[in-house]
């Protein structure tokens, strides 16, 4: 069964998709709030579609229920790759690319799909990105990190995953993803040969003005080149 979604559109019959996923206990209500602090006059008609996570056992918040990506096992910032649930990352980016398919059944080609996400979203956007064999229009990666090993991406990477521009930022005080972790995922995706724009904000765990700005431009030269 499909992710059940929130969905915005900026315009009739829109041509262009954005799939935008939450952060760990949110929701698909959590970033719907963006739509008109980032859009701009001068661009296609969009879809955003905000999916909501399954809802899962969270090791590290005691094994209470929420929404949530894949679990996460264990505390400690050393690795943060090893305690992503591989199993619930590999259902999440099962679930992610049925959402991708349905907007091609809805005339929106993988072509003219942007993949956001924030925290474990942003984990699950890195890991769908990583294995399409059709490239996206681009993929955003907010306060977030590559949920395993360089060594497994690089395994698990299709051959024209890196042809997919990417924009990554995170916040230099983030007590929740440590900034460390952003910059190494990022060197990781940037070393597989990603096409990135990399981002450091002065926030913590979250989304700044300029930050939204940025990814306004980025996205203005995605449209533009598609």
């Amino acid at each position: 069964m499909l992710l059940e979604t929130i969905e915005h559109s900026t315009g009739a019959h829109p041509q262009w998709s954005v799939i935008w996923l939450h952060g760990l206990g949110a929701d698909g209500h959590d970033f719907s709030p963006i739509v008109p602090e980032l859009v701009r006059k001068d661009w296609p008609a969009l879809r955003f579609v905000f999916p909501h996570a399954p809802v899962r056992a969270v090791t590290i918040n005691g094994g209470a229920r929420m929404r949530a990506w894949y679990d996460i096992t264990s505390f400690g910032f050393d690795d943060l790759a090893l305690r992503a649930d591989s199993a619930g990352v590999a259902e999440s980016v099962a679930q992610i690319e049925a959402l991708i398919a349905r907007e091609g059944e809805r005339g929106v080609p993988p072509q003219r799909v942007l993949l956001a996400g924030f925290s474990q979203g942003g984990a699950i956007t890195l890991a769908v990105g990583l294995t399409r064999s059709q490239p996206l229009a681009g993929l955003i990666a907010l306060s977030t990190y590559l949920p395993m090993t360089a060594q497994q991406a690089q395994a698990s990477m299709a051959v024209q995953a890196a042809t997919q521009p990417l924009f990554m930022a995170h916040g230099v005080f983030d007590p929740v993803v440590p900034p460390a972790a952003g910059e190494a995922s990022a060197k990781t995706m940037q070393a597989l040969g990603f096409a990135m724009q990399w981002r450091r904000y002065p926030m913590q765990h979250s989304v700044c003005a300029e930050e939204i700005t940025q990814l306004g431009d980025w996205m203005t030269a995605r449209f533009a080149a598609g």
